[in-house]
């Protein structure tokens, strides 16, 4: 019905948290390190398309109309069913989508680490 509000509802937070930490990053970026901002927009990426993927498999089926409520489920008097999709499966779609964002991100930090210690080999 709505699963797909939690992503968006999370897209859109990170979004604006990533145009801040852009504006406190330094514009030179560290060689071999990525910057923080670009590894949260990686997290937006996933979370808009998701979401956006999710919204079209909804209009699809005709849960999602153009005319107000939009919701078929508001407008069939379903809205404590909507609430408990969107509060157990959509909120459980974004963790997973930051759980596996924040395995990136440990990854690439694992690789920029082994990248420095081998530049600083080659150095010496």
């Amino acid at each position: 019905m709505a699963c797909f509000v939690a992503p968006l509802a999370e897209a859109i937070v990170t979004t604006a948290i990533t145009k801040v930490v852009e504006a406190k990053e330094p514009e030179q970026a560290v060689e071999g390190h990525i910057k923080f901002s670009e590894k949260l927009t990686w997290l937006n990426k996933m979370l808009w398309g998701g979401s956006a993927l999710l919204a079209f498999e909804h209009i699809w089926h005709g849960e999602v109309i153009a005319s107000f409520p939009f919701l078929t489920a508001i407008k069939d008097g379903q809205v404590a069913m909507m609430m408990n999709e969107i509060l157990t499966t959509g909120v459980l779609m974004a963790a997973l989508v930051t759980t596996v964002w924040a395995g990136m991100v440990v990854v690439s930090s694992v690789i920029e680490k082994k990248t420095a210690t081998k530049t600083v080999e080659e150095k010496v």
